[in-house]
């Protein structure tokens, strides 16, 4: 497994020192959200300060974006990574697309599936094996001039990923991509009853293995020797856990597990303004689903106990918010990467 770090964020000049820093400390990679900032910038200063790092989006949101511009965006960053770079894309959420974006959100799955043929429609006519013709239900793409085309390079071999929950996108993934990016708020019972069957249905429809895709976790590792050090992260951790599990949609994740009714006393709690309250509903029983807490030398132990064989990369969620708070953790984490790796 790799293991990656996941920010969001960062000025151009801190994104090289910190992928620096990563980089010598064994981490495998750097995965950059987007939230308030876009990643591409923040990509390429980090790639620009190493030569081993690898990065992701997780995720670029798909639908506001052309996929001639993703696909530009992505074969860019691949020739000027040496090939480190790989596409996450994501649907997002109706509100943000439609109200935050002012584009086009219909059903998300036939949305994607059509996203992801166009991106690979432009990059196959980027590498000259055809003209550019996409037809589709959301996406039509028929015009490159030769002036307009991006110029070769030794990797156009670009891995796309997407992100997926329910069962629809995880076929979709395991059809038509490289990889998923499995939600941050996972069990391992979802991921062995309810993501990794689906990947495989899509996986088979499309005449693959389901082992040629690679799980992308994000991960709410929680490390300390004590409370007092594990109390910032186990606060965010159920923080977190909390919000994402007040979305009806992913209610199925609680009542999986035999916490029925949770996602409703969590809206309920959400509506009434209650963030603390939210977090408090979130019980060691329930949070032991969601996170790993572990001594600093027990971390790489559990990590692996949980996600060998099942992931490809772990992303530490809260990790960037640790070393923000105390840098000398720094060297820990590291001894986390090389023993996962």
């Amino acid at each position: 497994m790799k293991f990656d770090l996941m920010v969001g964020g960062l000025e151009w000049a801190k994104s090289g020192a910190l992928a620096k820093n990563l980089e010598d400390q064994g981490f495998g990679g750097m995965l950059f959200t987007e939230t308030g900032q876009t990643p591409w910038m923040s990509i390429a200063a980090a790639a620009m300060a190493t030569s081993t790092l690898e990065f992701s989006t997780g995720i670029a949101v798909a639908f506001p974006r052309s996929p001639m511009i993703s696909a530009q965006l992505a074969w860019e960053l691949a020739a000027n990574t040496g090939g480190r770079f790989r596409l996450g894309l994501g649907s997002q959420v109706k509100g943000h697309v439609v109200r935050r974006y002012s584009a086009t959100f219909d059903k998300p799955a036939p949305q994607m599936r059509d996203y992801v043929g166009a991106f690979n429609a432009c990059v196959r006519a980027f590498r000259g094996e055809e003209k550019l013709s996409h037809e589709g239900p959301y996406y039509n793409l028929s015009y490159l001039p030769a002036a307009w085309s991006p110029a070769r390079h030794e990797y156009e071999d670009i891995k796309i990923d997407i992100s997926a929950v329910g069962p629809h996108m995880c076929r979709l993934a395991g059809e038509l991509c490289d990889g998923i990016h499995v939600h941050p708020m996972h069990s391992m019972p979802y991921i062995k009853n309810r993501l990794e069957p689906a990947v495989a249905e899509g996986a088979s429809k499309a005449g693959r293995s389901a082992s040629d895709i690679d799980l992308i976790i994000p991960v709410f590792a929680v490390a300390g020797d004590s409370p007092e050090e594990q109390a910032n992260m186990l606060k965010r951790a159920r923080t977190q856990v909390s919000f994402y599990g007040s979305t009806p949609n992913y209610a199925f994740q609680f009542d999986d597990l035999g916490f029925t009714g949770l996602t409703q006393e969590l809206g309920a709690k959400m509506k009434a303004g209650d963030m603390g309250g939210m977090a408090d509903l979130i019980s060691d029983d329930i949070l032991q689903h969601f996170a790993v807490v572990a001594s600093w030398d027990d971390m790489a132990d559990a990590l692996k106990g949980r996600y060998a064989g099942v992931a490809s990369r772990i992303v530490t969620y809260l990790t960037a918010e640790d070393l923000g708070r105390n840098p000398a953790n720094l060297g820990r984490w590291g001894e986390i990467a090389r023993a996962v790796a």
